[in-house]
């Protein structure tokens, strides 16, 4: 998904898109490979679109829009290749307050290369000498930005470039030209100037991240596209498992990098802190994603690929000097680290539609907040708010932004809704298909916490592959028996009720004559045997049915419809607000470092809470997506697989933070190592990452089965 999530952003995105391939932009670029000098005339043509002026004021003929909507106008400019100095001109608009300058870039007279900071390049007595050995797009601009850094600060100024020697450069990004740059006793009374800290401007990492999205996006449609039609060996390339998860990879990648770069520019209207914080989560995460984006598509390629003559590297080309220009992920997690060890975190906030509900919702909130604890959960199921979006009168029907407000609501009044664990997942299959007496006997019990359920769907054969499970069930009376073998059943030693899935037809496919019962677990037969987990703690069992008699009343859904409910239970259409804990083993590792503190280390931890960030992200706009009524987006499979690979990460990162400290007995590391050892049933729990990559690859990249 790009980053535009709304209509308007999306419209905009499209107009881009088709004004940029009617200028057929990439036979530009590979024009300018001969003649560079050509790049020059591609302001004026930004200028009939107002491309590079979207975010300028309207005084100086502006669009008067946001850093958001410019960003998402560079970003499918960028899936274009659109070449010439755009993002220098955007960026260098924004960051000079010079109202001369700003309309003669609306006007397409005026635009910007931009500097980096120099150590070559130095002010005496008001007078800036030197040079910037690389300059972005010194061959085909008016005017440069040219910063001089003086340890924890920086000054840039705008300099005309007929003031300045040029000289040209190689560039590795064939849209784009490079320049040396030097000038000796240059004046710079008059020139506009701006002064800024030792990191790269907000407004320049924002609109660069939404370049690498766009980078990362047309590589993987065109390595996806080619992966479904490619055939080798009598198929397509995509139904090899290698290739689909190097695809899904890329689908991982690419989502992270969009959201990332979405926030930042989001976060540029919250104040200094949460623009900075932003910005930083986008450098650390953006353009090593996009660069990473770019060469898998050309592995998926193959030796197409490596040919001059497909696009695939002059998008590689454009990732590689975008991260070049903007500086490595390990100056952003720096940076990262140095805000999160000041306190500042990413809350994403979404802004909700008011329709008059929230006042209601309020005062009901507030009443149950007074009771008495023990008597709140009860009241939060009868009144619908403890699983609103279950239909009334167990919930209240409530849609996603309805579901956000109510559990603002409870935040701010300090109530905590009970986890129903897999009471959340049998209790929607029971609403769905379940009959009258079904719902009405099990629901509202498990609602007020006097019923506990758990699942008895795995088999030791049958983990991620459900539809070749053996347990059988045989009819007997008005009854079933069944008999098997269940594992990984957790909570089985003390649930009241089980749902489980049971063969009524081994004659039937594998995914047909499946059945979906509701077990008491007090029944004669069962056989529940504890597992000791790798952490020493026993939650998971093995459960062994012999004979189970269970009644026709607690067969769900009709029998031979096991399958369709299993994927009903699986599925949960609740949205939540995101948070803004970075997770409990980033938060412990930012504590080990103000403790000991380690450069090295440093920017480890900041590569982590930007992770941690961007698995928020994910789930944000997955919910913005629901509340547009578009239906789950890729995010919230995304957000599963790069969420666990965070957790996981950061794990392991506090343990190599410890060092030989985790032998210790004291809480920290004990809590640690528990983590770290809990954290590998992630990857496997609710369908292993490979097999949720398999599904990613098909169900989402359309990629043929393999």
């Amino acid at each position: 998904m790009p980053i535009g999530i709304s209509d308007d952003h999306r419209e905009l995105a499209a107009s881009v898109r088709e004004w940029a391939r009617s200028m057929e932009t990439v036979a530009a670029v590979r024009a300018a490979e001969a003649d560079p000098g050509g790049l020059g005339s591609w302001p004026a043509r930004y200028a009939e679109l107002g491309l590079a002026s979207i975010a300028l004021p309207e005084e100086v003929g502006g669009g008067g829009g946001t850093l958001l909507d410019q960003a998402v106008a560079l970003e499918a400019a960028a899936y274009e290749l659109v070449p010439g100095p755009l993002l220098g001109t955007t960026v260098g608009g924004l960051l000079y307050d010079d109202p001369a300058l700003r309309k003669a870039i609306v006007a397409g007279s005026a635009c910007v290369g931009l500097g980096p900071p120099s150590v070559e390049l130095e002010l005496v007595g008001g007078r800036l000498q030197g040079g910037v050995p690389a300059v972005l797009d010194a061959l085909s601009v008016t005017h440069v930005s040219l910063t001089v850094e003086d340890g924890a600060s920086s000054a840039s100024w705008l300099v005309p470039v007929e003031q300045l020697d040029v000289v040209p450069g190689p560039s590795i990004d064939l849209s784009r030209t490079v320049g040396r740059v030097g000038c000796e006793a240059l004046d710079m009374s008059g020139h506009p100037i701006r002064n800024d800290g030792p990191y790269p401007p907000p407004e320049l990492v924002v609109l660069a991240a939404a370049e690498a999205s766009g980078v990362a996006q047309w590589c993987l449609d065109t390595a996806v596209a080619y992966a479904r039609t490619r055939e080798q060996f009598g198929r397509p390339i995509g139904g090899f498992q290698a290739v689909k998860h190097l695809c899904a990879e890329m689908l991982e990648t690419t989502e992270s990098v969009t959201a990332a770069a979405w926030d930042a520019a989001r976060a540029a209207q919250e104040g200094p802190e949460q623009a900075a914080f932003a910005a930083a989560v986008a450098g650390a995460v953006c353009f090593d994603g996009a660069v990473e984006v770019a060469k898998s598509c050309i592995q998926v390629l193959g030796g197409i690929g490596f040919t001059f003559e497909h696009d695939a590297h002059l998008y590689l080309r454009r990732a590689l000097a975008l991260r070049a220009w903007v500086g490595a992920s390990r100056l952003h997690a720096d940076r990262l680290t140095e805000l999160a060890q000041g306190g500042v975190r990413r809350d994403p906030r979404i802004d909700l539609p008011d329709d008059g509900r929230r006042e209601q919702v309020r005062e009901q909130v507030q009443r149950i907040a007074a009771l008495p604890q023990d008597e709140q959960r009860a009241a939060l199921a009868e009144s619908g708010l403890l699983m609103p979006h279950w239909p009334a009168p167990y919930g209240r029907d409530a849609e996603p932004a309805q579901q956000l407000v109510i559990e603002e609501e409870l935040a701010a009044s300090g109530v905590q809704r009970p986890d129903l664990k897999i009471g959340g997942w049998a209790a929607p299959t029971i609403l769905a298909h379940g009959s009258a007496q079904q719902r009405e006997r099990f629901v509202a019990a498990t609602l007020r916490g006097d019923l506990e359920w758990c699942q008895l769907f795995s088999e030791p054969g049958a983990g991620s592959d459900l539809a070749s499970l053996r347990t059988r069930a045989t009819r007997d009376g008005e009854g079933w028996r069944l008999t098997g073998q269940k594992v990984w059943s957790s909570l089985a030693h003390r649930a009241d009720w089980a749902i489980c899935l049971a063969r009524t037809d081994p004659d039937a496919a594998p995914h047909a004559g499946i059945t979906y019962f509701l077990v008491d677990m007090t029944s004669p037969g069962l056989d529940i045997r504890p597992l000791r987990e790798l952490t020493g703690e026993t939650m998971f069992n093995e459960v062994f049915l012999d004979e189970v008699l269970v009644p026709d009343d607690c067969v769900v859904g009709g029998v031979g419809g096991g399958w369709r409910l299993a994927r009903t239970t699986l599925a949960n259409e609740r949205v939540a607000m995101a948070g803004s804990s970075l997770g409990v083993s980033v938060e412990r590792a930012l504590k080990l470092l103000d403790a000991e503190p380690s450069p090295e280390a440093g920017a480890e931890v900041g590569r982590a809470v930007a992770w941690a960030t961007v698995v928020k992200l994910l789930g944000v706009r997955a919910t913005l997506w629901s509340i547009a009524g578009q239906g789950p987006g890729a995010e919230s499979s995304v957000a599963k697989l790069v969420g666990v690979r965070s957790r996981q990460d950061a794990a392991e990162l506090v343990a190599e933070m410890l060092g030989t400290r985790m032998f210790t007995d004291d809480d920290l590391a004990r809590e640690a190592v528990h983590e770290l050892l809990l954290t590998r049933c992630l990857s496997i729990a609710g369908g292993t990452t490979q097999v949720l990559r398999n599904v990613a690859g098909e169900r989402l990249l359309g990629l043929p089965r393999g």
